[in-house]
């Protein structure tokens, strides 16, 4: 049974040994409709106001950082998970980012990225960062040793939250939907309207969750400055 249930996030279309469910990570520009390049019209103007709230509170995590441009980075990162994110809520659509593989090969970089340059041009800022200010001397190797620790995990923190958050939703949605065959007729149609609350539940958490992976890895990269 569990089997069955998890095989539904399995990469499961290929070609010569060659996984083409991967594929969908590419699919989100296609959403991105032709009038959009024709300034100006209305789906540019949300675009460009969203781009514009997320510039403005990303540049303000990043206050230490002189350049703006730094900040089209995270806002292009929210871009990609988001529609990924979307992808997975249409049928028969590969859920990308509900693999570890996916977030991991995302999250893993970008720490590794901001651990080397806080390491290499900041190496007093981040030795300073691994004992709080006013700990006391018998608590200060403890207190290196969970900061250690916190930091090696954060890449995967941010995979697994992205990854648990999308498959939570999808198999509920799944478990719900292999009952309708062993339910009353008279059931279907609350049946139907939970999926419905549940499928705009998921579009809320694919939108939140794009926000908290692109939030954190601009915290992380503020803190390396």
């Amino acid at each position: 049974m569990m089997n069955n249930l998890f095989s539904i996030f399995d990469p499961s279309t290929n070609l010569m040994n060659i996984s083409f469910n991967w594929l969908s990570t590419l699919i989100g520009l296609m959403f991105i409709p032709l009038s959009f390049w024709l300034t100006p019209n209305r789906h540019s103007l949300i675009w460009n106001f969203i781009l514009n709230k997320l510039h403005k509170e990303f540049k303000t995590l990043l206050k230490n950082t002189n350049s703006n441009g730094s900040t089209f980075i995270f806002i292009s990162l929210f871009y990609f998970i988001l529609f990924n994110n979307f992808l997975g809520l249409f049928p028969y659509i590969f859920t990308s980012t509900s693999h570890l593989n996916f977030s991991l090969s995302i999250s893993l970089p970008l720490w590794i990225s901001f651990m080397l340059f806080g390491w290499i041009n900041n190496s007093q800022h981040m030795f300073s960062h691994m004992i709080p200010q006013g700990t006391p001397n018998i608590l200060m190797p403890f207190m290196v040793m969970i900061e250690t620790i916190s930091n090696i995990i954060r890449p995967g923190t941010l995979a697994v939250r992205l990854t648990a958050n999308m498959i939570a939703g999808h198999l509920l949605m799944t478990l719900l939907s292999n009952t309708s065959n062993i339910i009353a007729n008279y059931f279907i149609m609350i049946l139907i309207f939970i999926q419905i609350l549940l499928l705009i539940l998921e579009s809320a958490v694919s939108i939140i969750q794009s926000y908290v992976f692109a939030i954190l890895s601009t915290l992380y990269s503020s803190e390396v400055n």
